[in-house]
Protein backbone atom coordinates (compact mmCIF):
# COMPACT_ATOMS: atom_id res chain seq x y z
CA UNK A 1 0.00 0.00 0.00
CA UNK A 2 1.16 3.51 -0.82
CA UNK A 3 1.76 5.69 2.25
CA UNK A 4 1.41 9.09 0.60
CA UNK A 5 0.07 10.17 -2.77
CA UNK A 6 1.29 13.63 -3.79
CA UNK A 7 -1.22 15.27 -6.14
CA UNK A 8 -0.43 18.12 -8.51
CA UNK A 9 -3.74 19.77 -9.46
CA UNK A 10 -4.81 20.90 -12.91
CA UNK A 11 -5.86 24.55 -12.89
CA UNK A 12 -4.47 25.50 -16.30
CA UNK A 13 -7.68 26.40 -18.13
CA UNK A 14 -8.92 28.80 -15.48
CA UNK A 15 -5.47 30.27 -14.91
CA UNK A 16 -4.35 30.81 -18.50
CA UNK A 17 -7.55 30.76 -20.60
CA UNK A 18 -6.69 29.91 -24.24
CA UNK A 19 -2.96 30.07 -23.52
CA UNK A 20 -3.27 26.73 -21.70
CA UNK A 21 -3.89 24.78 -24.94
CA UNK A 22 -0.26 24.91 -26.06
CA UNK A 23 1.38 28.21 -25.15
CA UNK A 24 1.71 28.13 -21.35
CA UNK A 25 4.45 26.02 -19.82
CA UNK A 26 3.82 22.69 -18.11
CA UNK A 27 6.30 22.62 -15.26
CA UNK A 28 7.63 19.55 -13.53
CA UNK A 29 6.11 19.58 -10.00
CA UNK A 30 9.21 20.56 -8.04
CA UNK A 31 7.80 20.15 -4.55
CA UNK A 32 5.94 16.92 -5.24
CA UNK A 33 9.25 15.54 -6.48
CA UNK A 34 11.27 16.84 -3.52
CA UNK A 35 8.79 15.70 -0.87
CA UNK A 36 8.30 12.30 -2.48
CA UNK A 37 12.04 11.66 -2.57
CA UNK A 38 12.44 12.91 1.00
CA UNK A 39 9.75 10.52 2.24
CA UNK A 40 11.27 7.65 0.24
CA UNK A 41 14.58 8.29 1.97
CA UNK A 42 12.79 7.58 5.27
CA UNK A 43 11.32 4.31 4.02
CA UNK A 44 7.97 5.68 2.89
CA UNK A 45 6.10 4.27 -0.11
CA UNK A 46 5.00 7.19 -2.26
CA UNK A 47 3.46 8.06 -5.61
CA UNK A 48 2.83 11.23 -7.63
CA UNK A 49 -0.34 12.01 -9.56
CA UNK A 50 0.27 14.94 -11.90
CA UNK A 51 -3.20 15.95 -13.07
CA UNK A 52 -1.76 18.87 -15.04
CA UNK A 53 0.76 16.89 -17.09
CA UNK A 54 -1.76 14.14 -17.85
CA UNK A 55 -4.60 16.68 -18.32
CA UNK A 56 -6.88 14.62 -16.08
CA UNK A 57 -10.50 15.52 -15.40
CA UNK A 58 -11.99 14.76 -11.99
CA UNK A 59 -13.39 11.35 -12.93
CA UNK A 60 -10.07 10.08 -14.29
CA UNK A 61 -8.15 11.50 -11.33
CA UNK A 62 -10.58 9.78 -8.94
CA UNK A 63 -10.15 6.43 -10.70
CA UNK A 64 -6.37 6.70 -10.52
CA UNK A 65 -6.49 7.59 -6.83
CA UNK A 66 -8.69 4.58 -6.08
CA UNK A 67 -6.27 2.33 -8.00
CA UNK A 68 -3.27 3.71 -6.10
CA UNK A 69 -5.14 3.41 -2.78
CA UNK A 70 -2.89 5.61 -0.59
CA UNK A 71 -3.12 5.95 3.19
CA UNK A 72 -3.45 9.69 2.71
CA UNK A 73 -3.51 12.26 -0.11
CA UNK A 74 -1.34 15.35 -0.07
CA UNK A 75 -2.31 18.10 -2.52
CA UNK A 76 0.80 20.11 -3.38
CA UNK A 77 -0.11 23.70 -4.19
CA UNK A 78 3.28 25.19 -4.67
CA UNK A 79 4.13 26.58 -8.08
CA UNK A 80 6.95 28.00 -10.16
CA UNK A 81 5.51 31.50 -10.38
CA UNK A 82 4.93 33.92 -7.54
CA UNK A 83 1.14 33.55 -7.86
CA UNK A 84 0.99 29.85 -8.66
CA UNK A 85 0.56 28.68 -5.06
CA UNK A 86 -2.74 30.56 -4.93
CA UNK A 87 -3.98 29.80 -8.43
CA UNK A 88 -3.20 26.10 -8.04
CA UNK A 89 -5.84 26.13 -5.31
CA UNK A 90 -8.44 26.30 -8.10
CA UNK A 91 -7.87 22.79 -9.40
CA UNK A 92 -6.92 21.44 -5.98
CA UNK A 93 -10.13 22.47 -4.20
CA UNK A 94 -12.31 21.41 -7.11
CA UNK A 95 -10.77 17.94 -7.07
CA UNK A 96 -10.75 17.50 -3.28
CA UNK A 97 -14.42 18.59 -3.16
CA UNK A 98 -15.16 16.02 -5.88
CA UNK A 99 -13.38 13.30 -3.91
CA UNK A 100 -15.38 14.09 -0.78
CA UNK A 101 -18.60 14.01 -2.81
CA UNK A 102 -17.55 10.54 -3.93
CA UNK A 103 -17.39 9.63 -0.21
CA UNK A 104 -13.71 8.89 -0.35
CA UNK A 105 -12.45 8.05 3.12
CA UNK A 106 -8.77 8.75 2.52
CA UNK A 107 -7.57 11.77 4.56
CA UNK A 108 -6.77 14.85 2.45
CA UNK A 109 -4.00 17.29 3.35
CA UNK A 110 -2.73 20.44 1.61
CA UNK A 111 0.82 21.73 1.48
CA UNK A 112 2.16 24.79 -0.33
CA UNK A 113 2.66 28.53 -0.35
CA UNK A 114 -1.00 29.62 -0.15
CA UNK A 115 -1.58 27.24 2.75
CA UNK A 116 1.57 28.44 4.51
CA UNK A 117 0.43 32.04 4.15
CA UNK A 118 -3.17 31.43 5.28
CA UNK A 119 -3.49 28.10 7.13
CA UNK A 120 -6.50 29.04 9.27
CA UNK A 121 -8.39 30.65 6.40
CA UNK A 122 -7.72 27.60 4.22
CA UNK A 123 -9.36 25.28 6.72
CA UNK A 124 -12.21 27.72 7.34
CA UNK A 125 -12.97 28.03 3.63
CA UNK A 126 -12.34 24.48 2.42
CA UNK A 127 -14.28 21.76 4.22
CA UNK A 128 -12.83 19.05 1.96
CA UNK A 129 -9.40 19.49 3.58
CA UNK A 130 -8.70 17.43 6.69
CA UNK A 131 -5.44 19.11 7.68
CA UNK A 132 -2.79 21.50 6.33
CA UNK A 133 0.95 21.91 6.76
CA UNK A 134 2.16 25.15 8.33
CA UNK A 135 5.48 25.20 6.48
CA UNK A 136 7.28 23.21 3.78
CA UNK A 137 6.27 20.07 5.65
CA UNK A 138 9.39 17.93 5.33
CA UNK A 139 9.73 16.96 8.97
CA UNK A 140 5.98 16.80 9.53
CA UNK A 141 5.70 14.31 6.67
CA UNK A 142 8.48 12.21 8.17
CA UNK A 143 6.48 12.04 11.40
CA UNK A 144 3.26 11.22 9.56
CA UNK A 145 4.94 8.18 8.02
CA UNK A 146 5.13 6.73 11.54
CA UNK A 147 1.41 6.89 12.38
CA UNK A 148 -1.03 4.12 11.50
CA UNK A 149 -4.31 5.95 11.99
CA UNK A 150 -5.31 9.48 11.03
CA UNK A 151 -7.36 10.36 14.09
CA UNK A 152 -7.26 13.53 16.18
CA UNK A 153 -5.15 11.93 18.91
CA UNK A 154 -2.42 11.07 16.41
CA UNK A 155 -2.65 14.37 14.52
CA UNK A 156 -2.11 16.24 17.78
CA UNK A 157 1.30 14.57 18.00
CA UNK A 158 2.44 15.81 14.58
CA UNK A 159 4.28 19.17 14.78
CA UNK A 160 3.75 21.77 12.08
CA UNK A 161 0.14 21.10 11.04
CA UNK A 162 -3.35 22.53 11.59
CA UNK A 163 -6.61 20.59 11.68
CA UNK A 164 -10.16 20.61 13.13
CA UNK A 165 -10.32 19.10 16.60
CA UNK A 166 -13.17 17.17 18.26
CA UNK A 167 -15.28 20.30 18.71
CA UNK A 168 -14.53 21.36 15.09
CA UNK A 169 -12.28 24.19 16.13
CA UNK A 170 -9.10 24.79 14.15
CA UNK A 171 -6.12 23.65 16.16
CA UNK A 172 -2.45 24.36 15.44
CA UNK A 173 0.21 21.98 16.65
CA UNK A 174 3.65 23.07 17.78
CA UNK A 175 5.54 24.85 14.98
CA UNK A 176 8.59 23.21 13.49
CA UNK A 177 11.55 24.60 11.61
CA UNK A 178 12.34 24.23 7.94
CA UNK A 179 15.26 22.17 6.66
CA UNK A 180 18.48 24.14 7.39
CA UNK A 181 21.22 24.52 4.78
CA UNK A 182 23.48 22.02 6.53
CA UNK A 183 20.74 19.35 6.22
CA UNK A 184 19.54 20.10 2.68
CA UNK A 185 21.51 17.31 0.98
CA UNK A 186 20.32 14.85 3.65
CA UNK A 187 16.68 15.70 4.32
CA UNK A 188 15.75 16.90 0.82
CA UNK A 189 17.86 14.33 -1.02
CA UNK A 190 16.85 14.92 -4.63
CA UNK A 191 13.95 14.47 -7.03
CA UNK A 192 11.73 11.45 -7.62
CA UNK A 193 11.89 11.88 -11.41
CA UNK A 194 10.96 8.22 -11.94
CA UNK A 195 7.49 8.82 -10.46
CA UNK A 196 6.43 11.29 -13.16
CA UNK A 197 4.19 10.23 -16.06
CA UNK A 198 5.39 10.26 -19.65
CA UNK A 199 4.11 9.36 -23.11
CA UNK A 200 7.10 7.97 -25.01
CA UNK A 201 10.17 9.10 -23.08
CA UNK A 202 10.82 10.64 -19.64
CA UNK A 203 9.48 14.17 -19.08
CA UNK A 204 7.97 14.46 -22.57
CA UNK A 205 4.64 15.61 -21.07
CA UNK A 206 6.36 18.73 -19.75
CA UNK A 207 7.00 21.80 -21.93
CA UNK A 208 9.06 24.90 -21.46
CA UNK A 209 7.90 28.49 -21.93
CA UNK A 210 7.96 29.37 -25.61
CA UNK A 211 10.72 31.97 -25.27
CA UNK A 212 12.98 29.54 -23.36
CA UNK A 213 12.86 27.25 -26.40
CA UNK A 214 13.93 30.10 -28.70
CA UNK A 215 10.25 30.42 -29.67
CA UNK A 216 10.41 27.00 -31.37
CA UNK A 217 8.29 23.97 -30.49
CA UNK A 218 11.05 21.44 -31.15
CA UNK A 219 13.02 22.56 -28.08
CA UNK A 220 10.09 22.67 -25.64
CA UNK A 221 9.92 18.93 -24.88
CA UNK A 222 11.16 17.22 -22.73
CA UNK A 223 11.55 19.81 -20.02
CA UNK A 224 12.36 20.03 -16.33
CA UNK A 225 12.67 22.60 -13.55
CA UNK A 226 15.13 22.28 -10.71
CA UNK A 227 16.01 24.22 -7.55
CA UNK A 228 19.58 24.75 -6.34
CA UNK A 229 18.50 26.95 -3.43
CA UNK A 230 15.34 27.97 -1.57
CA UNK A 231 14.24 31.47 -0.64
CA UNK A 232 15.58 34.96 -1.30
CA UNK A 233 17.61 37.53 0.65
CA UNK A 234 15.37 40.43 -0.33
CA UNK A 235 12.03 41.73 0.94
CA UNK A 236 10.09 42.91 -2.10
CA UNK A 237 6.60 43.90 -0.96
CA UNK A 238 4.85 42.36 -3.98
CA UNK A 239 6.48 38.93 -3.65
CA UNK A 240 5.51 35.95 -1.50
CA UNK A 241 8.36 33.58 -2.45
CA UNK A 242 9.97 33.70 1.00
CA UNK A 243 6.87 32.16 2.55
CA UNK A 244 8.74 28.94 1.74
CA UNK A 245 10.89 29.73 4.80
CA UNK A 246 7.95 30.16 7.19
CA UNK A 247 8.77 28.44 10.49
CA UNK A 248 5.98 29.50 12.86
CA UNK A 249 2.24 29.13 13.33
CA UNK A 250 1.09 32.62 12.36
CA UNK A 251 -2.39 32.82 10.88
CA UNK A 252 -1.28 35.33 8.24
CA UNK A 253 2.25 34.74 7.07
CA UNK A 254 4.21 37.60 5.48
CA UNK A 255 7.05 36.46 3.24
CA UNK A 256 9.36 39.38 3.99
CA UNK A 257 9.56 38.17 7.62
CA UNK A 258 11.35 35.04 6.43
CA UNK A 259 13.92 36.39 3.98
CA UNK A 260 16.87 34.05 3.78
CA UNK A 261 18.41 31.53 1.40
CA UNK A 262 19.12 27.85 1.88
CA UNK A 263 21.39 25.90 -0.46
CA UNK A 264 22.07 22.40 -1.61
CA UNK A 265 25.75 21.71 -2.27
CA UNK A 266 26.91 22.11 -5.91
CA UNK A 267 28.16 18.50 -5.85
CA UNK A 268 24.72 17.30 -4.82
CA UNK A 269 22.83 19.36 -7.41
CA UNK A 270 25.04 18.27 -10.31
CA UNK A 271 23.90 14.69 -9.69
CA UNK A 272 20.31 15.79 -10.44
CA UNK A 273 21.44 17.51 -13.63
CA UNK A 274 23.24 14.30 -14.60
CA UNK A 275 20.03 12.33 -14.12
CA UNK A 276 18.13 14.74 -16.37
CA UNK A 277 20.82 14.77 -19.04
CA UNK A 278 20.88 10.94 -18.99
CA UNK A 279 17.11 11.02 -19.62
CA UNK A 280 17.64 13.24 -22.65
CA UNK A 281 16.50 16.48 -21.00
CA UNK A 282 18.47 19.49 -22.18
CA UNK A 283 15.90 22.28 -21.70
CA UNK A 284 15.98 23.03 -17.98
CA UNK A 285 14.82 25.88 -15.77
CA UNK A 286 16.79 26.76 -12.65
CA UNK A 287 13.90 27.86 -10.48
CA UNK A 288 15.81 29.70 -7.73
CA UNK A 289 14.62 33.23 -7.17
CA UNK A 290 18.20 34.44 -7.02
CA UNK A 291 20.54 31.94 -8.71
CA UNK A 292 23.34 34.43 -9.37
CA UNK A 293 23.60 35.71 -5.84
CA UNK A 294 26.07 33.66 -3.80
CA UNK A 295 29.20 32.83 -5.81
CA UNK A 296 30.20 30.23 -3.22
CA UNK A 297 27.42 28.04 -4.59
CA UNK A 298 26.73 29.06 -8.17
CA UNK A 299 30.32 29.33 -9.49
CA UNK A 300 31.27 25.72 -8.57
CA UNK A 301 27.97 24.52 -10.02
CA UNK A 302 28.53 26.48 -13.25
CA UNK A 303 32.00 24.96 -13.53
CA UNK A 304 30.55 21.46 -13.11
CA UNK A 305 27.82 22.21 -15.65
CA UNK A 306 30.34 23.50 -18.19
CA UNK A 307 31.90 20.03 -18.18
CA UNK A 308 28.48 18.65 -19.23
CA UNK A 309 28.02 21.32 -21.90
CA UNK A 310 30.98 20.60 -24.18
CA UNK A 311 28.70 20.61 -27.25
CA UNK A 312 26.76 23.67 -26.06
CA UNK A 313 23.51 21.72 -26.23
CA UNK A 314 22.17 22.62 -22.80
CA UNK A 315 19.39 25.22 -22.78
CA UNK A 316 19.21 26.52 -19.24
CA UNK A 317 17.74 29.66 -17.78
CA UNK A 318 17.98 31.24 -14.37
CA UNK A 319 16.82 34.26 -12.35
CA UNK A 320 19.07 37.05 -11.18
CA UNK A 321 19.01 40.62 -9.89
CA UNK A 322 20.37 43.01 -12.45
CA UNK A 323 22.93 44.38 -9.99
CA UNK A 324 24.52 40.93 -9.50
CA UNK A 325 25.63 40.37 -13.11
CA UNK A 326 28.04 43.25 -13.70
CA UNK A 327 31.27 41.26 -14.09
CA UNK A 328 32.14 39.91 -17.59
CA UNK A 329 34.11 36.96 -16.16
CA UNK A 330 30.97 35.81 -14.32
CA UNK A 331 28.91 36.02 -17.48
CA UNK A 332 31.50 33.93 -19.31
CA UNK A 333 31.25 31.18 -16.67
CA UNK A 334 27.44 31.33 -16.77
CA UNK A 335 27.33 31.02 -20.56
CA UNK A 336 29.78 28.10 -20.64
CA UNK A 337 27.52 26.31 -18.15
CA UNK A 338 24.72 26.32 -20.74
CA UNK A 339 22.72 29.16 -19.21
CA UNK A 340 21.44 30.92 -22.31
CA UNK A 341 18.78 33.07 -20.66
CA UNK A 342 18.80 35.25 -17.56
CA UNK A 343 15.51 36.44 -16.12
CA UNK A 344 15.88 39.91 -14.59
CA UNK A 345 13.32 41.52 -12.31
CA UNK A 346 13.53 45.11 -13.54
CA UNK A 347 9.88 45.68 -12.47
CA UNK A 348 9.72 49.44 -13.08
CA UNK A 349 11.46 52.13 -15.05
CA UNK A 350 11.01 54.45 -12.06
CA UNK A 351 13.54 54.27 -9.21
CA UNK A 352 10.94 55.81 -6.91
CA UNK A 353 8.51 52.96 -7.59
CA UNK A 354 11.21 50.36 -6.96
CA UNK A 355 12.02 52.02 -3.65
CA UNK A 356 8.32 52.04 -2.71
CA UNK A 357 8.16 48.24 -2.90
CA UNK A 358 11.57 47.66 -1.31
CA UNK A 359 13.04 46.52 -4.61
CA UNK A 360 16.22 48.33 -3.82
CA UNK A 361 18.28 51.05 -5.38
CA UNK A 362 20.03 50.66 -8.70
CA UNK A 363 22.03 53.91 -8.53
CA UNK A 364 25.24 52.12 -9.36
CA UNK A 365 23.73 50.19 -12.25
CA UNK A 366 23.11 51.38 -15.78
CA UNK A 367 20.29 49.00 -16.81
CA UNK A 368 20.88 49.53 -20.54
CA UNK A 369 24.59 48.88 -20.15
CA UNK A 370 24.14 45.74 -18.05
CA UNK A 371 21.58 44.21 -20.42
CA UNK A 372 23.88 44.88 -23.37
CA UNK A 373 26.76 43.32 -21.43
CA UNK A 374 24.70 40.18 -20.85
CA UNK A 375 23.66 39.97 -24.49
CA UNK A 376 27.26 40.54 -25.62
CA UNK A 377 28.10 37.40 -23.62
CA UNK A 378 25.61 35.53 -25.86
CA UNK A 379 23.07 35.28 -23.06
CA UNK A 380 19.54 36.43 -23.76
CA UNK A 381 17.45 38.41 -21.28
CA UNK A 382 13.91 37.87 -20.13
CA UNK A 383 12.90 41.18 -18.55
CA UNK A 384 10.12 41.19 -15.96
CA UNK A 385 8.03 44.30 -15.31
CA UNK A 386 5.07 45.03 -13.05
CA UNK A 387 2.41 47.66 -13.78
CA UNK A 388 0.28 49.07 -10.99
CA UNK A 389 2.74 48.97 -8.11
CA UNK A 390 2.09 51.44 -5.26
CA UNK A 391 2.76 54.93 -6.55
CA UNK A 392 2.41 53.97 -10.23
CA UNK A 393 0.72 56.44 -12.56
CA UNK A 394 0.02 56.25 -16.26
CA UNK A 395 3.16 58.32 -16.72
CA UNK A 396 5.40 55.92 -14.75
CA UNK A 397 3.89 52.91 -16.53
CA UNK A 398 4.69 54.54 -19.86
CA UNK A 399 8.19 55.24 -18.52
CA UNK A 400 8.56 51.54 -17.73
CA UNK A 401 7.33 50.51 -21.16
CA UNK A 402 9.63 52.95 -22.94
CA UNK A 403 12.55 51.50 -20.99
CA UNK A 404 11.55 48.01 -22.16
CA UNK A 405 11.47 49.22 -25.78
CA UNK A 406 14.98 50.65 -25.42
CA UNK A 407 16.24 47.40 -23.89
CA UNK A 408 14.49 45.36 -26.62
CA UNK A 409 15.11 42.09 -24.82
CA UNK A 410 14.19 38.84 -26.56
CA UNK A 411 12.08 37.83 -23.58
CA UNK A 412 9.46 40.13 -22.03
CA UNK A 413 6.96 39.61 -19.22
CA UNK A 414 4.70 42.24 -17.74
CA UNK A 415 2.17 41.66 -14.98
CA UNK A 416 -0.47 43.78 -13.32
CA UNK A 417 0.41 44.17 -9.63
CA UNK A 418 -1.40 41.73 -7.38
CA UNK A 419 -1.77 41.52 -3.61
CA UNK A 420 -0.71 37.89 -3.40
CA UNK A 421 -1.38 35.97 -0.18
CA UNK A 422 1.88 35.80 1.70
CA UNK A 423 3.10 39.18 0.42
CA UNK A 424 3.32 42.43 2.35
CA UNK A 425 0.92 43.96 -0.18
CA UNK A 426 -1.69 41.39 0.85
CA UNK A 427 -1.20 42.12 4.56
CA UNK A 428 -1.37 45.86 3.86
CA UNK A 429 -4.55 45.28 1.87
CA UNK A 430 -6.18 43.53 4.83
CA UNK A 431 -5.05 46.20 7.29
CA UNK A 432 -6.31 48.99 5.02
CA UNK A 433 -9.53 47.10 4.17
CA UNK A 434 -8.78 47.19 0.45
CA UNK A 435 -11.11 45.20 -1.82
CA UNK A 436 -8.90 42.14 -2.36
CA UNK A 437 -9.70 39.12 -4.55
CA UNK A 438 -12.14 36.67 -2.97
CA UNK A 439 -11.65 33.80 -5.46
CA UNK A 440 -8.45 31.93 -6.26
CA UNK A 441 -8.82 32.64 -9.98
CA UNK A 442 -8.85 36.38 -9.30
CA UNK A 443 -5.20 36.07 -8.25
CA UNK A 444 -4.17 34.77 -11.68
CA UNK A 445 -2.45 37.35 -13.88
CA UNK A 446 -3.95 35.75 -17.00
CA UNK A 447 -7.44 34.69 -15.90
CA UNK A 448 -10.73 36.11 -17.12
CA UNK A 449 -11.68 37.41 -13.68
CA UNK A 450 -8.22 38.59 -12.58
CA UNK A 451 -8.39 41.32 -9.99
CA UNK A 452 -5.18 43.34 -9.77
CA UNK A 453 -4.56 46.29 -7.50
CA UNK A 454 -5.63 49.83 -8.18
CA UNK A 455 -3.19 52.67 -7.53
CA UNK A 456 -3.79 56.11 -6.13
CA UNK A 457 -4.47 57.41 -9.67
CA UNK A 458 -5.36 54.33 -11.72
CA UNK A 459 -8.25 51.90 -11.43
CA UNK A 460 -7.41 48.21 -11.66
CA UNK A 461 -9.19 47.94 -15.02
CA UNK A 462 -6.97 50.66 -16.50
CA UNK A 463 -3.80 49.04 -15.15
CA UNK A 464 -4.81 45.74 -16.73
CA UNK A 465 -5.79 47.43 -19.98
CA UNK A 466 -2.38 49.10 -20.16
CA UNK A 467 -0.67 45.78 -19.50
CA UNK A 468 -2.53 44.00 -22.29
CA UNK A 469 -2.06 46.89 -24.73
CA UNK A 470 1.69 47.04 -24.04
CA UNK A 471 1.96 43.24 -24.44
CA UNK A 472 0.48 43.47 -27.93
CA UNK A 473 2.61 46.49 -28.83
CA UNK A 474 5.88 44.99 -27.60
CA UNK A 475 5.58 41.63 -29.36
CA UNK A 476 4.47 43.19 -32.63
CA UNK A 477 7.04 45.98 -32.89
CA UNK A 478 9.49 45.71 -35.78
CA UNK A 479 12.67 46.24 -33.74
CA UNK A 480 11.82 43.26 -31.57
CA UNK A 481 10.73 40.99 -34.44
CA UNK A 482 13.80 41.87 -36.50
CA UNK A 483 16.01 40.98 -33.55
CA UNK A 484 14.14 37.68 -33.10
CA UNK A 485 14.54 36.87 -36.80
CA UNK A 486 18.24 37.63 -36.67
CA UNK A 487 18.80 35.45 -33.60
CA UNK A 488 16.33 32.56 -33.98
CA UNK A 489 14.98 32.71 -37.56
CA UNK A 490 11.64 33.35 -39.23
CA UNK A 491 9.89 30.33 -37.66
CA UNK A 492 10.33 32.00 -34.29
CA UNK A 493 8.78 35.21 -35.66
CA UNK A 494 5.83 33.24 -37.02
CA UNK A 495 5.28 31.52 -33.67
CA UNK A 496 5.23 34.89 -31.92
CA UNK A 497 2.65 36.21 -34.38
CA UNK A 498 0.56 33.08 -33.78
CA UNK A 499 0.83 33.69 -30.02
CA UNK A 500 -0.61 37.18 -30.48
CA UNK A 501 -3.73 35.67 -32.05
CA UNK A 502 -4.72 34.23 -28.66
CA UNK A 503 -6.61 37.05 -26.97
CA UNK A 504 -7.26 37.09 -23.24
CA UNK A 505 -10.74 38.07 -22.11
CA UNK A 506 -10.85 40.39 -19.10
CA UNK A 507 -13.98 40.75 -16.97
CA UNK A 508 -13.09 44.04 -15.30
CA UNK A 509 -12.17 45.65 -18.62
CA UNK A 510 -15.46 44.49 -20.18
CA UNK A 511 -17.36 45.93 -17.22
CA UNK A 512 -15.63 49.29 -17.59
CA UNK A 513 -16.07 49.73 -21.35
Amino acid sequence: MIDILFVTPNSAKKIYQGLSDKLSAVETPTWSLLLAESCRSKGGKVAILDCLAENLDHDHAYKKIIEINPKFICFVVYGQNVNAGTTNMIGATELSNFLKQKKIEIPIAYIGSYVQALPKKTLEDEKSIDFVFLNEGVYSLHDILKIKKFDIENLEKIPGIAFRNKVREIQFTKSIGVVPTERMDIDLPGYAWDLLPYKEKPLDLYRSPLWHAEYQEKFRYPYAAIQTSLGCQFKCNFCMINIINKNDDSEIGVASNYNKMRFWSPEFIIKEFDKLIAMGVKTIKITDEMFLFNPKFYIPLCELLSQRNKNDDLKLWAYSRIDTVKRPEILEKVRKAGIKWLCLGIESGSKNIRLEVSKGKFEDVDVLKIVKQIEDADIQVLANYIYGLPGDTEETINETFNLSLKLNTLGWNTYAAMALPGSQLYKDGIDKKIDLPSKYSEFSFHSYDTKPLSTETLKAARVLQLRDEKFEKYFSNDNFLNKINSKFGYDAVKNIKDMLKVKLKRKIIEENL
